[in-house]
């Protein structure tokens, strides 16, 4: 079973993964969840309880890197473990998925953080 769920920083929608990222239903529920955050400036896809994942999923990546492009979004991933880091070789080769370090993402979200409290003020 695959799942998504959302937490937002400001302006930037972290999705958190859990489970098998193999069958075309995961691969699409992943899709609806990013597209559904269409008014966000950044998508970070948290990877971290990812336990597999294949071709199909491997495809909505690439696809929605390019959705993401097309649409002035900037898309992510973080913390995949070592065997979906391999498979994610492949979208490094078909255009790239960034994979961003804890410090980068600390520093996305602060840095989110931090414009949403001066706006506020």
């Amino acid at each position: 079973m695959f799942t998504v769920t959302v937490s937002q920083v400001g302006n930037v929608a972290i999705l958190h993964c859990k489970g098998r990222l193999v069958r075309s239903d995961a691969a699409f529920a992943l899709r609806d969840m990013v597209v559904a955050q269409m008014a966000k400036d950044a998508i970070v896809l948290d990877l971290a309880e990812v336990d597999a994942i294949e071709g199909g999923g491997v495809g909505m990546l690439v696809f929605l890197k390019r959705w993401c492009e097309d649409n002035g979004i900037n898309l992510t991933a973080f913390n995949p473990s070592p065997t979906v880091l391999e498979k994610m070789d492949r979208i490094r080769q078909a255009g790239g998925l960034p994979i961003a370090s804890e410090g980068e993402i600390l520093k996305q979200i602060t840095r989110e953080h931090l414009l949403q409290q001066c706006l506020a003020a």
